[in-house]
């Protein structure tokens, strides 16, 4: 009675893991808590550096993954004259703008899509 017992519970708990591999390959994962596909990267139509005079390194919490990456350099790419790179090993961005910009616009714009800007430095 008692080994039946056991072999159902197992017997369930692999027909549950099956059904989350599946989810998983069929919807991806992220760990952004979401299921679905990655955001779609926003491109930056101007990319001559020599456009873009002022350059930050901005050091960013909270990314862990490329769809993290992708969340960061959108929140900046949206900005007018902002070419944004995220290192994602180093967990920083590379910010180079046509004007400058100050602590408070990256700030906003990185916390808007739900992470924490740890430290700026001008190059």
């Amino acid at each position: 009675m008692g080994t039946s017992v056991t072999i159902i519970i197992l017997i369930i708990i692999v027909i549950l893991a099956v059904i989350s591999s599946i989810k998983r390959i069929r919807h991806g994962s992220a760990c952004c808590g979401t299921h679905d596909s990655g955001p779609k990267k926003i491109r930056v139509h101007d990319k001559n550096k020599s456009h873009y005079p002022y350059t930050y390194t901005l050091t960013v919490d909270g990314m862990h993954c490329s769809n993290c990456a992708t969340h960061v350099e959108n929140a900046l790419n949206t900005k007018e004259g902002v070419w944004a790179r995220v290192d994602l090993g180093n967990k920083t961005v590379l910010v180079r703008t046509k004007s400058p910009m100050e602590w408070h616009d990256f700030s906003a714009a990185i916390k808007e899509a739900g992470y924490t800007l740890i430290s700026q430095a001008s190059d």
